[in-house]
């Protein structure tokens, strides 16, 4: 039994890592659909494939028995088709702010491994809001996780002075603030609900502020999207279906805080695909940046009375079984 468990984990793992490549990548074709349409157009094409992208993922999975194996252990008697439609709208607003200033900042930046990099500071900011907002605690780990990351990101965005910060990298700081955000409305509602279909509830509310802006501004280019039609599909339907996807299987094998350190890989892989496919380059100072960034985040998922209570645990079965 317990070899089965280590092979799922093992398997989970695979997937979890497949999901932050995914998502790492997508800044790649964030970058390159900033070449053809406008951020508010691109974001509208995108959740509306990623939505689309869902439904036969909700279908297969309702069919495999999952979806009713998720939907009892998230049974709650108040928590009926209108309340789900209520936090879907919530949460797809919180999003859409987030995805906007993060599309608006990587047009500004037109940086895969930057706006990455900057994108991940979210990990070290929802810590910092329940703090805030919702009296959690804070470690000692966590406070370390902060100042290494604001050294990060001064190393990454100030070139010379403080007046080397982009506007770019703010726009980027502020959707790192939302996702934040988003993250601790799903905390505190998500287990009520279906995930997937939460998910699919809140990219169809993204998609359609994103279409109202779109028309709006008159920013309505099939032109453009012909050109970045392979960005388009590869930020909707693979980090958004294939990459969620791949989450929802991949963590229900593996522990929340392993889950969260290997996905949080992203960063790292948005620099590798940026390297790779863009040609980025970043002065030594920029990975040095980029490096206290990923430490940052690595920092604020440790949990240090988790992690000595588990290794206490482990060295007390060591004596036993001397």
């Amino acid at each position: 039994m317990r070899e089965n468990e280590k092979r799922r984990r093992i398997v989970g793992s695979v997937l979890l890592l497949l999901t932050s490549l995914i998502w790492g990548f997508a800044f790649v074709s964030q970058v390159q659909g900033m070449q053809s349409v406008s951020p508010m157009f691109f974001n509208a094409v995108r959740f509306t494939l990623g939505a689309v992208s869902l439904i036969p993922v909700l279908v297969v999975l309702s069919r495999l028995g999952v979806g009713r194996t998720m939907q009892s252990q998230t049974e709650d008697r108040h928590a009926g088709p209108g309340t789900l439609a209520w936090w879907s709208a919530v949460c797809g607003l919180i999003l859409w702010a987030g995805a906007t200033s993060q599309q608006y900042g990587i047009q500004l930046s037109m940086s895969a491994g930057h706006s990455g990099f900057v994108t991940a500071l979210y990990i070290v900011l929802v810590p910092v809001l329940g703090f805030l907002f919702l009296h959690r605690r804070i470690h000692l780990l966590t406070v370390l996780a902060i100042i290494v990351s604001i050294v990060g990101f001064y190393l990454l965005c100030v070139t010379d002075t403080i007046r080397g910060i982009g506007v770019g990298d703010l726009v980027l700081l502020a959707s790192a603030l939302l996702y934040a955000t988003h993250i601790l409305v799903i905390d505190r509602v998500g287990g009520r609900f279906n995930p997937i279909m939460l998910s699919l509830g809140q990219y169809l509310v993204v998609s359609l502020l994103s279409w109202v802006a779109t028309l709006a501004l008159h920013q309505v280019d099939w032109r453009g999207a012909l050109a970045c039609a392979g960005a388009l599909a590869y930020a909707g339907i693979m980090s958004v279906g294939v990459a969620y996807t791949l989450q929802v299987v991949g963590q229900r094998y593996v522990p929340p805080s392993q889950a969260s350190m290997i996905m949080s890989l992203e960063s790292f892989f948005s620099a590798v695909g940026g390297a790779l496919i863009l040609h980025e380059t970043m002065s030594g100072r920029g990975y040095a940046g980029c490096a206290m960034i990923f430490l940052g985040t690595i920092l604020a998922q440790i949990d240090p009375e988790r992690l000595l209570g588990r290794l206490f645990q482990d060295d007390s079965q060591q004596k036993t079984i001397e």
